[in-house]
């Protein structure tokens, strides 16, 4: 009996994609128990090849519709009780399925989530590593969580597909995960973290492209709390001090503007700079203690982190009120077309 099915999504991934499935049969858990299902989402290189390579990997196909629909196509096409995420750049370590499956020994946990390894030495990427853990020990003081990130995911699949699965309007690889996470929790349903289920993964290496992804997270990530507004102030993955730090950048970009024409703005100024330093100093300090030259990087990159993400917000709520406001001259076209067949 399949207990599990592990689903991959993939666009030209003929690179990564070995090395993910040649994890996947590393697993503790007998193969029997456990089958694998790649959606290749469109590849114009060998990635399918690559997945059939492997004896027993299932091959779907979809035309570019994104890893949203792919994950939802896949687990919609599985066997087991139990759907389970990770990524085509995601290499599991042995026991990272079987501490996936644990919690669901309990009938009332519906999902769980792993965390990110990495044997990166670049600078960015360590801080990118640290970034994480932070977020892993603010989430290690929840009984239950909201947050489950598609890299080391698992659901019921029962629940999973009658929550719809991943929304696919969500076009790129951004806050899916966010979307279903909260919908999920809003529900009502028992969502548990599991640190010991982990898989190495290559991080941004350079800071632009490690920033360029905060934009797009943020970005996308407004359409997620747009669908459940509880969840702007808190949830069991963001620290509160990012969130204060990115709030801090719309007075910061105003007294920077004001200061270029009118001197008197500048200690206001260099108050709001010093109170996002103060922010940071938790996550500063905890560096310096595992990775010191992280921290000494780390307050420039945090000031960057809180200007790429709040100017996503910004991004993602104009299209969020283009959107509505479209929705609405649609529904009056709607009425007025009705009126008139009246």
């Amino acid at each position: 009996m399949i207990l599990a099915s592990i689903v991959i999504p993939a666009r030209d991934a003929e690179g990564l994609i070995g090395r993910c499935l040649a994890a996947l049969e590393r697993q503790s858990v007998s193969r029997d128990r456990y089958e694998v299902i790649v959606v290749d989402d469109g590849s114009a290189d060998a990635t399918a090849d690559v997945a059939r390579s492997f004896p027993g990997v299932r091959v779907l196909y979809q035309t570019g519709r994104g890893p949203a629909a792919a994950r939802t196509r896949g687990a919609r096409a599985g066997r087991g009780e139990i759907v389970v995420f990770t990524d085509a750049d995601c290499e599991p370590i042995e026991g990272w399925l079987a501490a996936l499956l644990a919690p669901f020994e309990d009938p009332t946990v519906v999902g769980t989530k792993g965390t990110y390894l990495t044997r990166q030495s670049s600078l960015t990427a360590r801080f990118t590593q640290l970034e994480y853990e932070d977020k892993y020990d603010r989430m290690r003081r929840f009984e239950s969580i909201d947050f489950i990130d598609t890299y080391a995911a698992a659901f019921r699949r029962t629940a999973f597909l009658e929550a719809g699965g991943y929304d696919e309007s969500f076009p790129v690889p951004s806050a899916e995960d966010v979307d279903l996470s909260y919908r999920l929790a809003a529900a009502g349903h028992l969502m548990l973290f599991a640190p010991a289920a982990s898989v190495y993964h290559r991080h941004p290496e350079r800071p632009g492209v490690y920033l360029r992804r905060k934009y797009r997270y943020a970005h996308w990530r407004v359409k997620a709390v747009a669908k459940t507004p509880s969840k702007a102030v808190s949830d069991s993955h963001s620290p509160l001090a990012n969130k204060a730090q990115v709030a801090l950048m719309g007075p910061l970009a105003a007294l920077l503007a004001l200061r270029a024409v009118w001197a008197p703005a500048g200690p206001a100024l260099a108050g709001a700079i010093a109170a996002h330093a103060a922010l940071s100093l938790p996550f500063v300090l905890k560096a310096a203690r595992r990775d010191p030259s992280v921290a000494a990087l780390a307050p420039l990159m945090l000031l960057a982190r809180s200007a790429f993400q709040a100017a996503g917000i910004a991004t993602g709520g104009l299209r969020e009120l283009g959107e509505a406001r479209a929705r609405r001259t649609r529904r009056r076209a709607l009425s007025a077309r009705e009126g008139r067949l009246c």
